[in-house]
C-alpha cells in the first residue's frame, strides 16, 4: 500500500478544523463579555474590549478566561474577589460613557 502523506495531510487538516471550531467559541465568548461589560459600565463596545485586556493583564489571566468568568458572573452573580476588583478599577478607569440621547453633564 503506497504511502503519500494522504493520512498526515488529513491529520493536519482535522487538527486546523479543531483550532478554528476552538478560536469561533472563544471568539463568542469574548464578545459577549463585552456586551455585558458595555451593558452595565455603560461603556463603548471599544471601551468594553480594553476593559477585558486591562482586567485580563492585571490578573494574569488569559482574556478568554477572564470573559467566561465574567459571562457566569451574569448567570449566578458569583465572581473571584481579584477579578471583580480588577474589574471595578478598569471600569473606573474607562468612565461611564456618554448615554445616547442624554445631555453632558455640566
Amino acid at each position: 500500500m503506497p504511502t503519500d502523506g494522504g493520512s498526515e495531510r488529513i491529520f493536519e487538516l482535522q487538527e486546523e478544523i479543531q483550532q478554528l471550531k476552538e478560536a469561533v467559541v472563544s471568539h463568542a465568548v469574548v464578545d459577549q463579555a463585552i456586551g455585558m461589560v458595555v451593558a452595565l459600565g455603560r461603556v463603548s463596545p471599544d471601551q468594553g474590549w480594553a476593559v477585558l485586556k486591562e482586567v485580563s493583564q492585571h490578573t494574569n489571566i488569559k482574556l478568554r478566561n477572564v470573559a467566561e468568568l465574567i459571562l457566569v458572573w451574569g448567570r449566578t452573580g458569583m465572581m473571584p474577589q481579584e477579578i471583580r476588583a480588577a474589574l471595578e478599577d478598569a471600569l473606573d478607569s474607562a468612565g461611564p460613557a456618554q448615554i445616547p440621547g442624554t445631555p453632558p453633564e455640566a
